[in-house]
């Protein structure tokens, strides 16, 4: 299905190469302040910088058909719109003989069969993002009316990492400052080259986008099925390219004695805190009062210049493919206003259900 969420419900529409993208947020409170400055501004966020990604001809306008006035939101559902006028459809068809490397080509093929929308990648493209941005704008301006922030940034890019224990307001600060959406400026730097060489050999990188969100009260989140990194887990792996997503210590706990991931309690100004944060901010599937700490791992981009193997569907036989037009070296700089906005309407949505904004 197209839509997620329960007290506040987020539906996507639209396709890469048809006439828009869109989206709908059902459930959203009246009051909340947002304006479509602010919208826009989130939405330009995911465009690609000059240099380490492909130019696009047209900017994403966004435009609210209903659910805002006067700079607050109505209470009615708020949908969104992005009209697609930059895309060259004629590469595409060749896909349903000779399915991509590391697209969702054939599996759709097999599912939906010859009506499967191949333009661009259809509904699998990521380019479903830009309405989902939209959406979480206006999540993020709901969270902050109760001093709940969030903040993402490139920690890694290729082999190149981020190992410094960056605080919230370092990131919150620094990240949007650099193309690569690191939060150091020499950091940055070496991102960039290491993007710059993937380019240069026709190919791709990956990497990770670390999220914080600073100020959630303790409680959030419905277990068992509904707990709050459950449902984090799952709208990010809605995100095209995503394959790993952690928690606090996350996989690197595997190797920690349970006495080492521990998070000792501790009285600080009258506040019970944790001494450290291995738990990501989340006990049991509720928010801790600690710093809500998760990375989101996205693969190579799947479209690269280098010739590949396939198959010939109709002949049955092995062939070569290369993929032509634009396609970003990586897409971890653009994905990181992605995650934020997921998880804003999770955060969002789970507050809702436990009555956070009736408090």
């Amino acid at each position: 299905m197209n839509t997620i969420g329960f007290a506040m419900r987020l539906t996507l529409f639209g396709s890469s190469h048809g006439p828009g993208v869109g989206s709908v947020l059902d459930g959203c409170p009246s009051g909340v302040p947002i304006t479509t400055e602010t919208i826009q501004r989130e939405v330009d966020l995911r465009k690609p910088a000059p240099g380490i990604g492909t130019a696009r001809a047209e900017e994403d306008i966004v435009q609210v058909q209903s659910g805002i006035l006067e700079g607050r939101t109505t209470g009615a559902p708020i949908q969104f719109f992005i009209a697609n006028k930059d895309s060259d459809s004629s590469k595409y068809q060749a896909f349903r003989v000779t399915p991509r490397p590391g697209h969702a080509d054939y599996p759709a093929l097999v599912k939906y069969g010859p009506d499967h929308d191949m333009r661009g990648g259809g509904q699998f493209s990521g380019r479903m993002t830009a309405p989902l941005v939209a959406a979480g704008a206006v999540a993020k301006s709901m969270l902050v009316t109760k001093g709940v922030r969030i903040a993402a940034y490139s920690q890694s890019i290729g082999k190149v990492t981020d190992d410094k224990e960056r605080s919230f307001s370092e990131i919150s600060e620094n990240r949007f400052n650099h193309s690569t959406r690191a939060a150091d400026s020499r950091v940055a730097a070496r991102m960039e080259r290491e993007i710059l060489a993937a380019a240069k050999d026709g190919d791709s990188v990956g990497g990770i986008v670390r999220c914080l969100v600073d100020g959630l009260p303790v409680g959030v989140g419905e277990p068992f099925f509904d707990s709050l990194d459950a449902e984090l887990a799952k709208m990010m792996f809605a995100i095209p390219a995503v394959k790993g997503v952690d928690f606090g210590a996350g996989f690197r706990s595997t190797k920690m004695r349970g006495s080492e991931h521990n998070d000792p309690f501790k009285i600080v100004n009258g506040q019970v805190t944790t001494v450290t944060n291995h738990a990501g901010g989340i006990l049991g599937g509720l928010s801790d009062g600690m710093p809500l700490d998760l990375r989101v791992a996205f693969k190579p981009t799947a479209s690269i210049a280098k010739e590949q193997w396939t198959v010939d569907l109709k002949r049955k036989k092995d062939t070569i493919i290369k993929v032509q037009g634009r396609h970003d070296p990586c897409i971890v700089p653009r994905a990181v206003v992605v995650v934020e906005a997921a998880a804003a309407l999770v955060i969002a949505d789970l507050s809702l259900r436990g009555g956070f904004f009736a408090r």
